[in-house]
This record gives structure tokens, C-alpha cells and sequence, in this order.
């Protein structure tokens, strides 16, 4: 109980020696100040103790060296079995010294400077002394016997089932309550809100209660663990000094931590003053932006797919000038270490990060250009595709095969980009592909032919109406070129296989040859294909539309 009372009080104990230091009177300068005295020790039992004395010759000898020949001494006497207890003896010579020996060997020497008390003698003191070495080394005997080793090691074991045993227990109780808890949160669907709004959901409440208990659960186990830990060490005098100490050990740091805190709490009062009113103006800030882009805000000559990339620009803006307000009110932030780290950190981020800077800032370049957005087809260098994602640093296009490319933003600024998309919906985009037919078939018929095949062509715009251009007369050949018109350039794959195929019939019906990319001499046969062989096998003939009852 006591051990449990003790860790309650940490925090108070981490607070109150501010106070104290406070709050305490300056020592008197009349005061006297006392020698220091340094322990002279026997296992776990301080047995006495010593300070510097000097000889008659002025020579300084230190407290701590003697403290430290002394008790080696004396533990060097308890080890030997043949020093029998109460064998601790006293010489006396004329010399300004007395002499307490262990048999033969030689204790401690105690002169007139090690006299603490006025109206002792040496002699008296010599005779202390020597009663608290017996009675130290009949402890540290009886300590270390057979017979306490012995019933320490019982007294661990079964400490050891005991805590097995509550924790046991403990995670049982914790099982059940937090089912319990849940049952209850479920059945109830217990909530906390105002009116119609809902603050607290059913679910974050059960997270709230289920971690209240675990932190409960946590608490209750170190308590545990630190009894059996103190009652563990003390059963063994090799680690009773651990044991007597081991709340020292958990107390020093909290101590330390507190009064940290508490000397910062203006600082981090400050800071915690910052970070609020940061947090609700990006709150407000993401409202806005989220408004431009639903259409709920509009404002001229702004358009919606800014406002993600403006909110995410002022975002870095606030929590840069917050982060350069709250900096100097940051514990620490003064110290040398802390400003070397911080230039350590700078210097990795700028020689690592010029890429990624380099993408982000086209990213935001491409934005606002708005070269293009998401659904539309386009040819970014030699890539052809459906713009699918635009992020900062990368834009993610998927191709007519189905494949992903991940060109980074930084190439797509250095580079040209054709948007197929972007006027296609107001006035269409131009599909166009090219035949050369010789000079001896009547330019007017290509003309129509290649009319025809437009006209069959489904999925095309037949307003604005198809055209013809003639590229060029070369030797052999006329270039000609059509062009249609389409608002669906996600399908233009598919509108020029079939724009090709129809291009194909219908010349075939004509007997006009269709002699691309070039040729240099007429061949015998014309080279067409007639029209009872246009579904030769395996191709099989589409069937006959059915007649409407």
C-alpha cells in the first residue's frame, strides 16, 4: 500500500521541489558548515563514517579514500570464516592513535580529527566503532547464510506465481469489461450531440471508453510489477541496495521531466495557443476551398480545380509562419545542439529533396495552366493516354492498353503536351488519315469515296462535315487526306479501325486501288478485292437486319 501511495504522489513529488527551492531561505553566511563525511559501508548497512584528516606532518588524507580502504576492509574480515564474530579488537598505543583490528588485521585507525561529537573521546569512539563492525558483520554473515538464501529463493517463486496469478486475473477482468462496454455501447447506441448534430459518434465513444480502461489496465500492471520487482530484490542482500533505491530510480527522471515542465509551461502554454488557432484557420480555410470546388463559392476567372492546390499552398504558408512564431518558445530551441541538428536536417532536406521540390512546383505550375485534367486523352512526349490521377509530384496516365505511366510533373513542364480533350465537347476534334491512289483514278471519285467511307464510319460528327485535303502530288501518286470530325476522343482507336475498314470497302466496290504508303510501277491485275470475296473464310457475313412485325 505504501509502495502504491508512493507512485500516485510522483507527479506532486515532480511539482513541489520546484516550490520548495522557491520558496526555502538562503543559508546564513554565519551558518557553519560542516566537514564532509563520506560512508563507510558493509554490503547494504552504512556502518559509519569518516571524513580528511591530516597527519602531523600537514599531509591531506581524503575522506572518500579512507571511507572506501575501510569498507573493503571490513568486507575482506566478514568473507574470512576464520574471523569468528565478536573477535573485533582494540589496541591502544602511546601514539595519537587507536587501532581496531579483525584478528591480526588491521581495521580502521581512528584519530582525534575523526571525533564528531564534542565531549567524546577517541577511545569512546573507537569502542562505537568497533561494536557496529561486529554487529555488521553478524548481519552480513546471517544474510548470506544457507538457510536466508534458501528461504529468498522460496519467497521469489512464490512471489512469481502471485504475480502470474494477478495478471491473469487482471487480463480476464479487463476482457470482460471492455465486452461489457461494447454490449452496452451497441445496444444503446449511445451518442453525444446537440440536436439533430452529432459531436461524439457511438463508435469514437467506445474507442474513448475502451482506451480509458486499457490506460487503467496499464497503470494497475506496472504498479504490479514495480512491487514485485522491490519485494524480488530485497529478498537477496546482493540487490537490497537496488531494491531500497529502485523508487530513487523511478522517481529521479519524473522529477527531472516535471520541473522541465513546469519551468517551459508559459513557453508551451504559448505554443499550445499557436497550434489552436492554427488548427481552426486551416479548418476554415478547407471550408472555403471546398465550397470553390463543389461550385457553392464561385468567383470570376477562378476555377474549381484550383482550389485543392491553392488550399494545399495557403495550408503551408500558415503552418510555416505558425512554426516560425511558435519556434522560439520551443524548449530547447537556443541550445547549440538543437540548432545544429536543425541545420543538419536542412542540409539533407535541400541536397536530397531538389527533384522532388523541382516535381512539386510543376505540379503547381501545371495546375494552374490547367494543360489538362482528369478523363482527359492526351500525348505527353511519346505517351499517349487517359490522364487518371494528377498529384504533386507525378500525373498518372492509363493508355488504350490499359497500362499505367507515372511521368513526373517536372518532364511534363519541359516538354509539349497535346490535350485531345480539351476542345473536343465545343467544337470536335479532327481525326484524319492518309491514301495515295494513282493519278489514272479521277480525283472527284477519291473525293466522294473517301466521303462515303466517313459516312459509314458510326461514332463520327456529321456536322461539322467531313473534308478532303490533297496533301501532295508526287511522281506515282496523289496524297490524299481525310479528315472527320468526332466529341469522344476516348474512342479515337477504335474510330479510325473502323474509319480504315469502311475506306477499304469502298473502294473495293469502285475497283479504285488503293496503292499506300507508295509504289513505283503499275501492277498487272489491279489490286482489289472483289466483293463476294469480302467474308472469305473464316470470316463469316453480319447477319440480315430481322424484319419488324
Amino acid at each position: 500500500m505504501k509502495t502504491l501511495l508512493s507512485l500516485c504522489m510522483v507527479f506532486l513529488f515532480a511539482v513541489v521541489p520546484g516550490s520548495f527551492a522557491q520558496g526555502s531561505p538562503p543559508p546564513s553566511k554565519a551558518q557553519e558548515v560542516k566537514p564532509v563525511a563520506y560512508p563507510v559501508a558493509l554490503g547494504d548497512q552504512t556502518l559509519f563514517y569518516v571524513r580528511d584528516i591530516k597527519d602531523s606532518s600537514g599531509r591531506q588524507f581524503s575522506g572518500e579514500a579512507r571511507a572506501k580502504t575501510i569498507s573493503d576492509r571490513i568486507k575482506t574480515a566478514a568473507d574470512n570464516p576464520e574471523i569468528k564474530a565478536g573477535k573485533i579488537t582494540i589496541s591502544q598505543f602511546d601514539q595519537p592513535q587507536t587501532l581496531i583490528l579483525a584478528g591480526s588485521e588491521l581495521l580502521i585507525s581512528v584519530v582525534d580529527q575523526d571525533v564528531f561529537e564534542k565531549g567524546q573521546t577517541r577511545e569512546q569512539l573507537a569502542a562505537e566503532y568497533s561494536r557496529k563492525i561486529d554487529n555488521g558483520i553478524k548481519k552480513y554473515r546471517e544474510d548470506r547464510s544457507l538457510k536466508r538464501r534458501l528461504t529468498a529463493i522460496i519467497y521469489s517463486l512464490i512471489s512469481t506465481f502471485v504475480l502470474i496469478a494477478l495478471l491473469v486475473l487482471l487480463n480476464k477482468l479487463y476482457r470482460r469489461r471492455e465486452a461489457k462496454i461494447e454490449a452496452w455501447l451497441d445496444s444503446k447506441k449511445v451518442h453525444i450531440g446537440i440536436q439533430t448534430f452529432e459531436v461524439v459518434r457511438a463508435e469514437r465513444l467506445k474507442t474513448l471508453l475502451t482506451g480509458v480502461l486499457k490506460v487503467i489496465w496499464v497503470f494497475i500492471v506496472l504498479v504490479i510489477f514495480y512491487i514485485y520487482l522491490h519485494l524480488g530484490l530485497s529478498f537477496f542482500p546482493e540487490t537490497k541496495p537496488f531494491a531500497d533505491h529502485l523508487f530513487d530510480y523511478v522517481l529521479e527522471p519524473l522529477t527531472s521531466i516535471g520541473g522541465a515542465v513546469l519551468a517551459h509551461l508559459p513557453k508551451l502554454l504559448f505554443i499550445a495557443i499557436i497550434a489552436f488557432i492554427t488548427y481552426y484557420v486551416l479548418k476554415l480555410m478547407r471550408l472555403f476551398f471546398s465550397g470553390i470546388e463543389k461550385g457553392t463559392l464561385t468567383f470570376k476567372g477562378f476555377y474549381p480545380e484550383w482550389a485543392q492546390p491553392t488550399y494545399k499552398i495557403c495550408r503551408l504558408l500558415a503552418v510555416a509562419f505558425a512554426a516560425i512564431v511558435a519556434f522560439p518558445y520551443i524548449p530547447g530551441s537556443d541550445t547549440p545542439a538543437f540548432k545544429g541538428v536543425s541545420i543538419f536536417i536542412g542540409i539533407l532536406f535541400s541536397l536530397g529533396s531538389s527533384s522532388a521540390i523541382a516535381n512539386m512546383v510543376a505540379g503547381f505550375t501545371l495546375t494552374y495552366r490547367r494543360a489538362f485534367k482528369v478523363g482527359d486523352r492526351v500525348k505527353i512526349a511519346d505517351f499517349v493516354g487517359d490522364v487518371v490521377r494528377t498529384r504533386l509530384q507525378v500525373t498518372h496516365l492509363r493508355t488504350i492498353k490499359n497500362e499505367e505511366i507515372t511521368v513526373p510533373n517536372s518532364m511534363i513542364v519541359g516538354s509539349h503536351v497535346i490535350n485531345y480533350s480539351s476542345l473536343s465537347s465545343e467544337k470536335g476534334l479532327i481525326l484524319h488519315t492518309k491514301v495515295t491512289i494513282g493519278y489514272d483514278a479521277p480525283w472527284r471519285q477519291v473525293h466522294a469515296m473517301l466521303l462515303m467511307a466517313a459516312e459509314r464510319t458510326h461514332g463520327l460528327l456529321r456536322q461539322p462535315p467531313p473534308f478532303v485535303l490533297q496533301t501532295s502530288l508526287d511522281d506515282f501518286y496523289v496524297s490524299y487526306e481525310l479528315n472527320v470530325y468526332t466529341d469522344n476522343p476516348l474512342e479515337m482507336a477504335h474510330l479510325y479501325s473502323e474509319l480504315h475498314q469502311n475506306i477499304q470497302d469502298v473502294f473495293n466496290e469502285y475497283g479504285v486501288q488503293i496503292m499506300s504508303p507508295s509504289y513505283r510501277f503499275d501492277p498487272h491485275r489491279p489490286k482489289v478485292v472483289p466483293k463476294e470475296m469480302w467474308y472469305a473464310a473464316p470470316a463469316k457475313p453480319p447477319e440480315p437486319p430481322k424484319k419488324q412485325e
